[in-house]
C-alpha cells in the first residue's frame, strides 16, 4: 500500500474513515482503544538500587569485599571500615552519574504541544495533545507547535520549521499535492507535518496519521532507548587492567601465604598478612582518584565553554579520530545571511554595495518593502530568508520599519508555494509600484525589461542567459537565490496574479547560512591532529558540499553522498565505504546512527555533534556526543556527553587537547600507584623467600595504602596542560594500559623503591631488633613513594617540565611527610602503628635511601629522554 504522502488528502480521509465534520466522541473512544494515547512511552528503567548494586560487579571490587569480610572475621575492624568506605564512595559516584544521564525521554515529551485545535462533532475544540487520535482534523496557524504527524488537507501559505528533525535551517513551504516518489526523506515530504516542528507562517488543516511512538519523534525516542552508550577507552582499559592485576595479585598473595605456612608461621597470622598485602597491592582508591582528576578537568573545560556531563567522556576526547558534525548551527551560524548580489549586470559582494548608487539602493529598498519580516531588540520574526534581507538593510542603515512607514503597503499578493512569488504595492513619488520577489526560474518568464546604469532596457536573450548563468553559479555554491522585479501600475488597477507580468528586473540576491568564522581553522587543527572531520546533515547536498568546501572538510565532490544512497547499502558495504565520504546530506536519524556505527566498527573513536531532536540517537550512540548549548534542544543535550556553551566547533578542538593531557596524567598516576605497590610486593617476596622476619605489619601496609597512594596520585593527575599534545595522532584504543613498555616501567621503578627499602630493612636487622628493621622499612617505603610522586609527573625530567610547575605535588609530599613523622614520633601513635624509636643516624639512612629511586630516575630522563 502506498504511503500517506503518495496519496491525495481525499484518499487519506477515506482510508482513515474521517469526514470534514471531524470525529465523534464514540469514534475517539474506539480509536484510543486501538491506537492508545498520543504520548511517548518509556522503556523499563533500571532502578536506582539496581544501578547502585551493579557498581560492585567489578573484579577488583569483589576481591576487596572478600578481603573486608575476612578482615572483619579476624577482628581487624579498622581494615574493614577503610575498605568499605572507599568501595561505597565509588558506588555512590557511579550511581549519581547514571541517574543524571537518564533524562532524554522526559525532554522529548516536552516537545509535544500541551494543547491542540481539532474538529470534533462539527466544531473546532481545543484539547490536550495527549487526546489526539489517528483521523483527527488538526488545525494549525502561525506560532503553533505540532502535536502529531499528519497529511495536509489544506495549506494557505503554510511554512513549517522542521530544523529539529531535519537539520535544515529554512522553514519548509508546504503543499497538499501528492508526492509519487517511493523513497522520500522527511525534509522532502512537503505534504506532511511532523510532531515537534512549529508553524512559522500561514495556516493549514492536517489529517492526523500517526500519534505517540508511531510518529517520527516517537521513532527517535525508540532509537534513543535502544542506542547503546559505549564504554570509553579508559573504562575498557581499566576493565582489562583490573582483570590482569587481580589475577596477578591473587597468585602472589597465595604464594606468600603458602610459603609462610611452610615456614611454620601461624595460619591466622599468615592469612591476615596475605590479605593485608592484597589490600595494599590493589589500588582500590584508583577509581576515586580518576574521578577526582576528571572532575578537576571538567571544571577547567567548563571555563573554556565545554560542559562535560559524563566524567569518563573527558578521557575519551583524547582518543577521538573522527568528528561527525551536523552542519546547521554547528559549523554554520544557523542564520540566513546575504552573501552576494547580481545587479547592473555584475556580481557584487554583500558588503560592497553603495546606497549612493540609485540602482543598488533601489534593490535594498524593494527587498525591504516586499517583505513581512521584522527584527527588534535582537528578536527576529518571520521567514529566515526575509530576515536576511532585513539584516542587509540594517547593514546600510536602512531600517525596515522606517522604510515601510515611508512607503506604506497598499495591497499585496501573498507568497504561494506553487506560484513561488510574493508581490506588494507601494506609492513612490505619486506613482504606484508593484514589487515582486521570488524564484528566478518563475520570475524570468514574467520579465520584459532590465534596470541598468544606462537606464531601463528591453531584456535580450543575452541578458536572460547571463541571469541564468549567474543563478546557476550561485546555486552550485549552495546559495539560495531571490529575484527582485517591479513595474509601475495605475492607481485603480486590479491586484491579482495576472498583474505579475511585464516586470522590470532589478537584481538577484544570493544568501546562505554562512560558516562560523572559527570553523575553518578548527577543521584545520583537527586534520593536523590526525582527526577526520565529517559533515552529516539533513540539508540538501549542494548546500552541504558548498559549506564543506569553504571550511576544508570536502576536497572532491565524489566525497559527498545522500541519504537515499545510504539506504541502498548494507551495513557491511557502508562500513567498507564510510571512510571514502566526508559529507552526508539529506540523512535521517537512522542514517546517522548507521554512519557512526560504521566508523566505530573500523576501530575509530567517534564524536558526533548536533543540536536537533534528530541528532539525539546518534549523539547517544557516538563515543562522545557533543550538543550545542545555545541552539541545542534539551533532547540533544541530555543524549550528549559534552555541551558547548558557545556553540563553537573550535571549542571541541580545545576539549580534545585537554582530554589528551588528562589521559596522560591519569596514566602517570596509575604508573605511580602500581610502581609503588610493586615495590612493597618485591620487599615482601624478598623477605619471604629468604626466610627473614616480616618487613611490614598489616597496619603499616594500610597506612602506606591510604596516605602515600591517594594524595600524590591526585596531584599527578592535576599536572598542567601539555601544549604539544595536539601534534600527536590519536592514540590507538586497542593498545592496552598494561602493555610491555608500561609494565616494564612499573617493574623497574618498583624495583628501585624495593632496593632502597630492602637496604633500610637490612640496616635495621643489623641492630638485632626486628621492630626497628620493620620501622625503617616502613618509613623508607613511605617516604620513597612520596618522593617518587615527582618522578611520575612526566616522562621528561622534572627540570625540563619545571620543578615548581605543579604545586599540588609539593602539597601532597608535605602532607605525607608530616603525617609519617607524626606516626614515628608522637607516643600515642607509635604504639598503634607498631613502630620503634629511631636514632638520628637511622633517620639519615631513611632520607638518603628514599631519594635514591628519584635520583636514578632523573639521571636516566636527563640523559636519554630529552635526547629523543
Amino acid at each position: 500500500m502506498s504511503e500517506f504522502h503518495q496519496q491525495s488528502s481525499v484518499e487519506v480521509m477515506k482510508m482513515l474513515d474521517v469526514t470534514n465534520q471531524g470525529l465523534s466522541d464514540y469514534d475517539v473512544q474506539n480509536r484510543q482503544e486501538v491506537y492508545g494515547y498520543n504520548e511517548l512511552l518509556e522503556g523499563k528503567r533500571t532502578s536506582t538500587f539496581s544501578v547502585f548494586f551493579g557498581q560492585f560487579k567489578d573484579l577488583l571490587v569483589i576481591i576487596l569485599l572478600i578481603a573486608a569480610f575476612i578482615s572483619f572475621l579476624l577482628g581487624e575492624v579498622e581494615s574493614t571500615i577503610v575498605i568499605m568506605i572507599v568501595v561505597i564512595l565509588n558506588a555512590i559516584l557511579g550511581t549519581v552519574q547514571h541517574v543524571k544521564a537518564e533524562q532524554s525521554l522526559d525532554n522529548l515529551k516536552a516537545l509535544t504541544s500541551p494543547v491542540a485545535k481539532v474538529m470534533r462533532d462539527k466544531q473546532i475544540v481545543e484539547i490536550s495533545s495527549e487526546d489526539i487520535v489517528v483521523g483527527d482534523l488538526l488545525y494549525l496557524e502561525a506560532g503553533d507547535y505540532i502535536s502529531a504527524d499528519g497529511r495536509l488537507a489544506e495549506s494557505h501559505n503554510l511554512h513549517i520549521n522542521e530544523s529539529s528533525l531535519t537539520g535544515e535551517s529554512l522553514a519548509v513551504a508546504k503543499s497538499t499535492a501528492p508526492i509519487k516518489e517511493d523513497r522520500v526523506t522527511i525534509g522532502d515530504k512537503k505534504n506532511m507535518v511532523f510532531t515537534g516542528s512549529f508553524v512559522t507562517n500561514g495556516r493549514g488543516t492536517v489529517i492526523v496519521t500517526s500519534i505517540g511512538m508511531e510518529t517520527e519523534i516517537g521513532k527517535i525516542a525508540n532509537l534513543l532507548d535502544t542506542a547503546k552508550e559505549k564504554k570509553t577507552p579508559l573504562q575498557v582499559n581499566l576493565d582489562r587492567f583490573g582483570e590482569k592485576l587481580a589475577l596477578g595479585i591473587t597468585m602472589i598473595c597465595l604464594a606468600i601465604f603458602i610459603i609462610d605456612l611452610f615456614r611454620g608461621r601461624e595460619l591466622v597470622d599468615s592469612f591476615m598478612f596475605a590479605v593485608s598485602l592484597a589490600v595494599a597491592a590493589i589500588p582500590e582508591a584508583l577509581s576515586s582518584i580518576i574521578t577526582i582528576v576528571l572532575a578537576f578537568g571538567t571544571q577547567k573545560m567548563a571555563k573554556e565553554n565545554a560542559i562535560i556531563r559524563k566524567l569518563y567522556a573527558v578521557e575519551s576526547l583524547g582518543s577521538i579520530s573522527v568528528i561527525c558534525s551536523d552542519k546547521t548551527g554547528t559549523l554554520t551560524e544557523n542564520k540566513m545571511s546575504v552573501q552576494q548580489v547580481y545587479i547592473d549586470q555584475k556580481v557584487i559582494s554583500h558588503d560592497e554595495l553603495h546606497t549612493e548608487n540609485a540602482i543598488e539602493k533601489n534593490l535594498i529598498l524593494k527587498a525591504l518593502l516586499c517583505n513581512d519580516a521584522l527584527e527588534r531588540d535582537g528578536k527576529e520574526i518571520g521567514d529566515p530568508t526575509e530576515i536576511a534581507l532585513v539584516k542587509l538593510g540594517k547593514q546600510y542603515n536602512l531600517d525596515e520599519l522606517i522604510v515601510r512607514n515611508h512607503y506604506p503597503r497598499l495591497a499585496e499578493i501573498p507568497f504561494d508555494s506553487d506560484r513561488k512569488l510574493m508581490s506588494t504595492v507601494h506609492q513612490f513619488n505619486q506613482r504606484y509600484t508593484l514589487i515582486t520577489k521570488g524564484a528566478i526560474d518563475v520570475l524570468l518568464s514574467k520579465i520584459a525589461r532590465i534596470e541598468t546604469s544606462e537606464g531601463v532596457l528591453y531584456i535580450t536573450d543575452e541578458h536572460r542567459n547571463k541571469i541564468e548563468e549567474v543563478n546557476r553559479d550561485f546555486s552550485m555554491n549552495g546559495l539560495r537565490v531571490l529575484a527582485i522585479a517591479y513595474k509601475e501600475i495605475s492607481k485603480n488597477q486590479l491586484i491579482d496574479v495576472e498583474v505579475e507580468k511585464d516586470l522590470i528586473f532589478v537584481g538577484l540576491i544570493a544568501m546562505m547560512d554562512p560558516p562560523r568564522k572559527e570553523s575553518k581553522s578548527a577543521v584545520e587543527s583537527c586534520i593536523k591532529a590526525g582527526i577526520k572531520p565529517v559533515m552529516i546533515t539533513g540539508d540538501h547536498k549542494i548546500t552541504a558540499t558548498a559549506i564543506a568546501k569553504q571550511i576544508g572538510i570536502l576536497n572532491d565532490p565524489s566525497e559527498a553522498i545522500e541519504g537515499h544512497e545510504i539506504e541502498g547499502l548494507t551495513d557491511q558495504q557502508l562500513q567498507e565505504k564510510v571512510q571514502d565520504f566526508s559529507v552526508y546530506a539529506r540523512v535521517t536519524p537512522e542514517h546517522k546512527i548507521r554512519i557512526v556505527k560504521a566508523w566505530q566498527e573500523k576501530g575509530n573513536v567517534v564524536a558526533m555533534t548536533g543540536d536537533g531532536v534528530n541528532d539525539g540517537p546518534a549523539l547517544k550512540q557516538a563515543d562522545i556526543g557533543v550538543a550545542m548549548g545555545i541552539t541545542g534542544t534539551e533532547v540533544a543535550k541530555d543524549a550528549s556527553s559534552m555541551i558547548l556553551t558557545d556553540d563553537n566547533f573550535s571549542t571541541i578542538v580545545k576539549a580534545i587537547s585537554n582530554g589528551r593531557s588528562l589521559y596522560t596524567n591519569i596514566k602517570n598516576a596509575i604508573l605511580f600507584l602500581l610502581s609503588g605497590n610493586a615495590g612493597a610486593i618485591f620487599v615482601v617476596l624478598y623477605a619471604t623467600v629468604l626466610g627473614l622476619p616480616v618487613p611490614f605489619a598489616p597496619v603499616h601496609l594500610l597506612f602506606i595504602n591510604l596516605l602515600t597512594d591517594s594524595l600524590p596520585a591526585i596531584a599527578i593527575g592535576l599536572e598542567p596542560h601539555n601544549k604539544n599534545t595536539m601534534k600527536d595522532k590519536p592514540r590507538d584504543i586497542n593498545t592496552p594500559l598494561l602493555n610491555k613498555t608500561f609494565t616494564t616501567q612499573v617493574i623497574l621503578e618498583g624495583l628501585l623503591i624495593a632496593i632502597a627499602t630492602i637496604i633500610a630493612f637490612r640496616i635495621g636487622l643489623s641492630t638485632g631488633d626486628t621492630q626497628t628493621a620493620s620501622t625503617m622499612a616502613f618509613a623508607t617505603l613511605c617516604l620513597s613513594r612520596l618522593v617518587h610522586g615527582f618522578n611520575s609527573r612526566s616522562k621528561e625530567s622534572i627540570f625540563t617540565i619545571g620543578v615548581f610547575s605543579n604545586l599540588y605535588t609539593w602539597l601532597a609530599f608535605l602532607i605525607g611527610f608530616i603525617c609519617l613523622h607524626l606516626v614515628l614520633f608522637v607516643p600515642s601513635l607509635t604504639g598503634v602503628f607498631e613502630v620503634a624509636t629511631l636514632s638520628g643516624i637511622q633517620l639519615g639512612y631513611i632520607y638518603c635511601l628514599s631519594c635514591m629511586p628519584f635520583l636514578v630516575n632523573q639521571w636516566y630522563k636527563v640523559l636519554f629522554v630529552r635526547s629523543k
